[in-house]
């Protein structure tokens, strides 16, 4: 049903002036940014269709992540409607972002984990980054060190070691993406992250934690007890 046609009090952008933002569902809020639907396919269908584990993105965290080629598989999103949605979705991660960076890094396991998913989880290739932290835990740096091939990365204990000596880091959490959608840590992870704790120590920065993501997932290797 064309939005027009529904009662005033249903339309999304009434619902919104007159109940506030958070009366409406996330399809009601996409429907907003997208304005029309195209022949056959009123807005909200079409907005509830992005949402949708199999015809979308799995809800508003994966469309988070969703690029702008991405959205090219969405029948009826054009090139104005796909830069417009790039847009919002690109101030709400900076928001995100912002609002994590100003916090201690590691207030929380979860803070860790949202703030690498912001920036790794939707990379198409491995790759490996550090996230440098003063005597506090309060973020200095996030570094992305190494990329890879979707199956492996190379990382140089020497080159971390000279980054956290450059950001005079007290502490770090090492992170790498799976693009393969797993998050279980492999040997080669765990033995990676052995390596790059010895030599860290040597100059007197701890590794707090490796964190491994993938699109909607992350896992601690400190809460899985394996540092």
């Amino acid at each position: 049903m064309p939005l027009k046609d529904l009662p005033p009090d249903a339309r999304p952008r009434e619902k919104l002036l007159s109940r506030g933002p958070g009366a409406l569902s996330d399809a009601e809020l996409l429907a907003l940014l997208l304005r029309t639907g195209l022949a056959g396919k009123g807005v909200l269908q079409l907005a509830q269709e992005l949402l949708d584990v199999k015809t979308g993105f799995g809800g508003m965290a994966g469309l988070l992540h969703a690029t702008a080629d991405d959205l090219k598989r969405i029948k009826g999103l054009g090139p104005a409607k796909r830069a417009e949605l790039v847009a919002v979705l690109e101030l709400a991660r900076r928001a995100l972002a912002e609002q994590l960076r100003e916090r201690a890094a590691l207030d929380t396991p979860q803070a860790v984990k949202d703030y690498l998913q912001l920036h790794l989880a939707n990379k198409k290739h491995e790759c490996f980054a550090v996230l440098f932290l003063d005597n506090q835990h309060k973020l200095l740096a996030l570094e992305e060190l190494f990329r890879g091939t979707l199956a492996q990365t190379s990382v140089y204990p020497r080159e971390v070691v000279l980054r956290a000596l450059h950001h005079h880091a007290a502490a770090v959490v090492l992170a790498h993406n799976h693009p393969s959608g797993t998050v279980q840590p492999s040997r080669a992870d765990e033995a990676l992250t052995q390596a790059l704790k010895a030599a860290l120590a040597l100059v007197d920065v701890r590794v707090l934690d490796h964190v491994i993501v993938a699109p909607g997932l992350a896992l601690s290797m400190a809460e899985k007890g394996l540092i």
